[in-house]
């Protein structure tokens, strides 16, 4: 089976209702769709594997990507994009590395996307089309701000990649721009 977006969207919402983890999912999406054409690979893949990469978390956080994987065994979905999902908790719930570019780019923006959410929510603003870089390496140094957020995986993916952690914010924010409607970032004029 290969599957749609539509059919990623469905799960993820048979799965969660929690608004921000659809927000945050949103997020994702569009992130792995803008990296995945800078290395020439399917945007439509790498968009439903960022869409549905913590398909599990609101149901099931103690058993996070081993729930989603038996989820999608169980839907019939193909091992690379169940691979793809499990390597994003690499280290902290799981021993799946990320070896492919898309696996690595997922590991390395997923709790970025956070970040930049977050920095976005503090402006008087909240306009994600005006953050800049300088403000979330700002907030990165100040380790109560998002204090959820682990700096040292985002770090990691960076490294993985290959890719200065200012570049990666700026690709990150670029592409979220392209959902910050839906994301409700869009400013509150």
């Amino acid at each position: 089976m290969e599957p749609t977006r539509e059919d990623a969207l469905t799960l993820l919402k048979k799965y969660n209702q929690s608004e921000s983890l659809l927000k945050h999912a949103l997020a994702v999406e569009a992130v792995m769709k803008h990296f995945s054409e800078k290395y020439g690979e399917d945007p439509e893949k790498w968009g439903i594997i960022g869409l549905v990469h913590d398909l599990d978390y609101e149901k099931y956080p103690e058993q996070h990507c081993v729930m989603t994987r038996k989820i999608l065994e169980e839907e019939g979905w193909p091992e690379d994009y169940i691979k793809a999902i499990e390597s994003h908790g690499w280290g902290i719930c799981t021993d799946t590395r990320p070896e492919h570019i898309m696996e690595k780019v997922l590991y390395a923006t997923d709790e970025l996307t956070g970040l930049i959410v977050t920095s976005t929510l503090v402006r008087p603003d909240k306009n994600l089309h005006e953050l800049k870089v300088k403000s979330v390496m700002k907030k990165w140094k100040d380790k109560r701000f998002a204090a959820g957020v682990d700096r040292n995986i985002i770090q990691k993916g960076a490294d993985m990649l290959n890719i200065e952690l200012r570049d990666l914010i700026s690709e990150c924010i670029e592409a979220m721009k392209s959902v910050a409607n839906e994301l409700e970032l869009g400013g509150n004029n």
